[in-house]
Formats: structure tokens, sequence, C-alpha cells
């Protein structure tokens, strides 16, 4: 049986697409020091707490010592069709504007709040802009927050004050909102710490659904040193794969 040239053309051209490989999607991560590695942040400047091996500055009681083994690097290097826009993720940063009460920073400007040191410069919401041209944002913050015990405050979808800012509700909520705006074709991840304050749990529960942002809730990651181990890295890529595949 002949086949007409339109009908050879057609067969032709969809075994072509089947062998011309697709664009890989290019995920960008603004995070906190569960998502840094030494040599492989977006800004020199930005502090770090995973190490390699050699460096004495590594903390000793946490087994991550190469950079294969962070969460992000195992998403995205054994993952088909990721590939990395940007990693700007910063040691100890808060979504907020409060951070720990120790430091070298200036203390917060806020009668209510002066015990504690002013983050605003590396900050979540302040970071929000630098992120390339993602096609994928995963969000890992809250935790310092949480650890730090930086005030709620109210829940603030517009119109945002500086002082609001040094509350975690507020914060929260613009920087979801930047997110969205600068964004807009960028799927959106936000990853939930695990064994953190339930005002924080349900204050990004709340903010993700107001803004229709996907919300990952990590389980059982293992830490050494209140940070994901080599096993805990391995299981924190998993859940964010099998979330992405959703």
């Amino acid at each position: 049986m002949k086949h007409s040239f339109l009908h050879i053309f057609i067969i032709s051209f969809l075994l072509l697409l089947q062998v011309i490989p697709t664009a890989a999607q290019k995920i960008s991560i603004l995070g906190d020091s569960y998502s840094t590695f030494e040599g492989y942040m977006a800004n020199d400047t930005n502090a770090i707490w995973y190490f390699k091996a050699d460096n004495p500055q590594r903390n000793k009681k946490n087994d991550v010592t190469k950079v294969e083994e962070t969460w992000w690097h195992q998403l995205i290097n054994t993952t088909k069709g990721y590939s990395l826009e940007v990693n700007n993720s910063y040691s100890g940063a808060t979504i907020c504007y409060t951070g720990y009460s120790k430091g070298n920073e200036p203390r917060v400007p806020i009668a209510a709040l002066s015990s504690h040191r002013d983050y605003s410069n590396r900050s979540f919401v302040n970071r929000s802009n630098t992120l390339g041209n993602p096609d994928i944002i995963l969000v890992c913050g809250g935790t310092n927050d949480s650890w730090c015990g930086a005030p709620v405050g109210e829940y603030v979808y517009g119109n945002w004050t500086t002082e609001q800012l040094y509350y975690f509700r507020p914060a929260m909520a613009k920087l979801l909102y930047d997110l969205k705006g600068n964004y807009p074709t960028a799927r959106l991840l936000f990853i939930l710490n695990s064994e953190l304050k339930e005002s924080i749990n349900e204050s990004v529960h709340t903010i993700c659904k107001h803004y229709g942002v996907e919300c990952l809730d990590l389980k059982d990651i293992e830490k050494q040193g209140g940070h994901p181990s080599v096993k805990g890295m391995a299981e924190f890529s998993r859940q964010v794969r099998k979330a992405l595949r959703q």
C-alpha cells in the first residue's frame, strides 16, 4: 500500500519530535542554611552553613561534605528535565526583617523587638527579586523565623509598612505577592521545615492558600546539628521531587 507524501511527512515529523530534547525547566532556589553550600551560592557574600570536608569552618556534627549530597543538587542533577538557574540561599536568613538576638547587625528599630538583630538585608523579602528567569521557584524558609522567635504579627495582604515587615505574617505575604508579581509564569513551591512553631506552620499555610501557592510540609528529615544529614538530604530531595511531579 502506497502512502501519500503528506502521510510520510507527518510520520517523519512525529518521529523527529521524539528525538528532539525538550528544554530543561530552570529551577531557582530562595533559601536559608539548608540550601547553602560552599562555592555554589549566587552571591559570594551570602553566609554559608555547609562546607567542603577540608574546610575548617565545617560543622563536624553534620556529615554532609559534598555538594552532590545536598537536596537541591540531587533534585536537579539526578532528575531529567531540570537545570539550576539561581540558588540565592543565605544561612540564618529570616523571611521577615527580625533576626536572632546575637550577631553584629544593628538591633531592630522597634522598641518591642529591640532585643533582636535587624536582618532586613538578608531577609527573603529583600532577596526575592534576584532569581533570574526561572520556570520553578523553590522557597525553603521559615525555619529561622521560628528559631529566633520572630513575632508573627497580623495577616496583612497589601500596603505593607516597613515596620510591619519585621513581623512574620506581613513579610510572608509580601514575599509571595512579590514572587508572583516578579515571576508571573513560574511555578511556586514553598517548602516548610518540620518541627517548627505551630504559629509559623499555621501562618505559612494560611498565606500560601491566600495566594494559591503550593506548600510542601517536610516529614521525617534526619538532622545533625539542626540541619539535614546526608540521609536527611536524600529524603528532602525525594519529597520535593514527588511534590513537583504532582
